[in-house]
């Protein structure tokens, strides 16, 4: 049994002092330091220190993490050219062993960020077996996952709609889910849609709208906006991510509404892209849930909060426009949401709950009370989110801000994998599609 003593917690609900957590697996305790015995316990004293829930990402692109650095020839006009010229070079030329090494790195930076839980949005040139490949990673790591692959019309549609389906198939764990994944609405043909409605149930992973290209393509092609177009297949289905969403209309709002899909705002990647930004109003209108990614720019989740509170600020031009209660919203809505699909109860400090947990230095110099307790995170502790130690089913991954050392000389091979990619996409030449 684990013992957390002299606690301050707080789980986007409840703050406390004073207390102490008894875990496994599960956590099987908390009360008043005053209460507290210790009968053998292994002990941790958080004292100075803040305990919070294992974060949540929910949508990355893992396969990034081997563009940190990499360098192409680059000069897009639009949208599209900007993925063909850099991201659509990287993910064809990715193999599975690739995928495994590119999922280690972001598994220990994730661990080290405090994300202990990654929604994952896959593509790469080898299809088969790749959704494995990034699961043998992240459980090496520790960490829970939900991975799909991207179909796409650049690729086999055929073995895409296989490796998703057999990927979900074979995972049912809490460590590990599939959903169905599709790249985007413009780059499959209403063949290879009617295919994915014959072949799939369940919920779809998807980006929507990210663009305004997205919305133009999809009305002059097929004379339907993209949410009509995707629902007209039965695809906007109950927990569903639809990422991005940039350009709708209310009518697209209340298709998602009305079949219970969730949005996942990722704004570093939106500004990054130069492609706008979300209208969380419009969607918080229409009482739709919203989660938070961050597309895979990092594995950093604080700084999309910091992110989109502020440019919320800036696109409605209201100091008032989004506030804290907003965000505290959303990231309960992303915790909710990885709890349904991996049937699973992470995000709050409570007996009963996964020991997915995260201790943190926490300086107060001014008063914290559950009333200001998320100011101060924000404000403060979210610019520099560094965990000291880090559980995950009660495991623990991360040890005075170190991982296994095993787990770290994996790590350090990475850099030779990036290479060969690099060398892979520099034979291609200047190819732009």
């Amino acid at each position: 049994m684990n013992a957390l003593i002299n606690v301050t917690y707080y789980d986007f609900k409840t703050y406390q002092e004073d207390s102490y957590i008894l875990f496994k697996d599960t956590i099987i305790e908390i009360g008043k330091m005053e209460d507290y015995e210790n009968f053998n316990y292994q002990e941790i004293d958080c004292s100075n220190q803040i305990v919070m829930p294992g974060l949540v990402n929910g949508h990355s692109h893992i396969y990034s993490t081997f563009a940190r650095g990499m360098s192409v020839p680059f000069n897009p006009n639009n949208f599209q050219e900007l993925l063909e010229q850099l991201w659509w070079k990287l993910d064809r030329n990715l193999t599975n062993e690739m995928n495994y090494y590119s999922g280690i790195v972001s598994g220990v930076e994730y661990i080290k960020n405090g994300v202990t839980t990654i929604i994952d949005h896959h593509a790469s040139g080898e299809i088969q077996g790749s959704l494995n490949s990034l699961k043998k990673a992240l459980n090496e790591v520790g960490v829970r996952g939900i991975y799909c692959f991207e179909s796409s019309d650049r690729f086999d549609i055929d073995q895409c709609i296989k490796e998703n389906n057999t990927f979900i198939k074979e995972n049912n764990d809490s460590f590990n889910r599939g959903l169905f994944g599709m790249h985007a609405a413009f780059t499959l043909n209403n063949e290879s849609l009617t295919k994915i409605k014959k072949q799939t149930k369940g919920p779809i992973h998807i980006h929507v709208a990210e663009s305004k290209m997205d919305q133009d393509i999809s009305i002059k092609k097929y004379n339907k906006r993209v949410i009509e177009r995707l629902h007209s297949f039965d695809l906007i289905r109950k927990n569903s991510i639809l990422t991005h969403c940039l350009y709708l209309n209310n009518s697209e709002y209340k298709i998602i509404k009305e079949n219970q899909a969730v949005i996942a705002l990722n704004v570093n990647s939106n500004m990054n892209n130069a492609v706008g930004l979300p209208d969380y109003q419009a969607m918080k209108k229409h009482g739709i849930k919203v989660i938070i990614g961050n597309d895979g720019l990092s594995q950093n989740i604080t700084s999309e909060y910091h992110s989109l509170y502020y440019t919320m600020h800036s696109k409605t031009k209201d100091p008032l426009g989004f506030g804290l209660d907003d965000l505290k919203r959303i990231i309960n809505d992303t915790y909710d949401y990885a709890n349904d699909i991996l049937e699973t109860k992470i995000g709050t400090i409570e007996k009963g709950y996964e020991s997915d947990l995260i201790i943190l230095d926490f300086n107060k110099p001014t008063p914290v009370k559950e009333e200001n307790i998320l100011g101060h995170l924000f404000f403060g502790l979210f610019h520099d989110f560094k965990p000291n130690h880090v559980f995950v089913g009660g495991k623990q991954l991360l040890e005075n801000k170190q991982v296994d050392k095993e787990l770290q000389n994996t790590y350090n091979q990475s850099s030779s994998y990036a290479q060969l990619l690099w060398d892979k996409i520099e034979k291609e030449g200047n190819l732009w599609n």
